[in-house]
């Protein structure tokens, strides 16, 4: 019985960490391809700050999932560190305060890329757009959290 539920546990933690998504933002203008390579078709250009999910990590590349739910490679130096996310369809309201009904900071238009400054209570996140304001989005108005 003992080696049942350890052996339970050990799978629900292992299942906890695969299911955990894992975004980065492209830290420069950067093409992204169809296979793992340089001489692979070339798909697209991402802008730098998108916010991108690691789906698969190879040695010097990168299998990434945009916003759109398109799939392409990308060389894994062309990804930062810092955190994005991009506001889905409809906008997002910035808030003052992680709260729906703290004061209004600012609003932002679909698809514009917010940096991430700190994860907030459960479900919102301190983001500051490229002019300087701040304030805390919810995180089902933007994608990359």
């Amino acid at each position: 019985m003992r080696r049942t539920s350890a052996a339970l546990l050990l799978l629900w933690g292992a299942a906890g960490s695969v299911l955990a998504l894992d975004y980065r933002s492209v830290n420069e203008a950067a093409v992204l391809y169809d296979a793992p390579s340089q001489k692979a078709k070339p798909l697209y250009v991402i802008a730098p700050a998108t916010p991108v999910e690691v789906i698969v990590s190879l040695d010097t590349w990168i299998k990434v999932r945009d916003m759109k739910g398109d799939l392409a490679w990308i060389e894994r130096r062309q990804l930062a560190d810092q955190r994005t996310v991009q506001v889905r369809a409809g906008g997002a309201q910035i808030r003052s305060e992680a709260g729906d009904n703290a004061k209004l900071a600012f609003e932002a238009e679909a698809d514009v890329v917010l940096e991430i400054v700190e994860t907030g209570p459960a479900g919102w996140a301190k983001v500051r757009h490229r002019d300087g304001a701040q304030g805390y989005v919810k995180a089902s108005q933007v994608w990359g959290l």
